[in-house]
């Protein structure tokens, strides 16, 4: 699965929508956050592996 910055996915432990902040393909990372932001308190920004995102749907 090839992943951009700016990419909708959702994780492999729930169907939440998350956007993509950032890729580090060398060392298989992405960078992501709830999406749509949360007005309030903001959408916190986490590292995970690419291998546990998937495409939305």
């Amino acid at each position: 699965m090839s992943v951009h910055q700016g990419d909708c996915v959702n994780l492999d432990s729930d169907d939440d929508t998350y956007q993509v902040i950032g890729v580090d393909g060398d060392h298989d990372r992405c960078w992501v956050r709830r999406w749509p932001l949360q007005s309030n308190a903001g959408s916190p920004v986490f590292e995970i592996s690419l291998e546990r995102i998937r495409q939305v749907g």
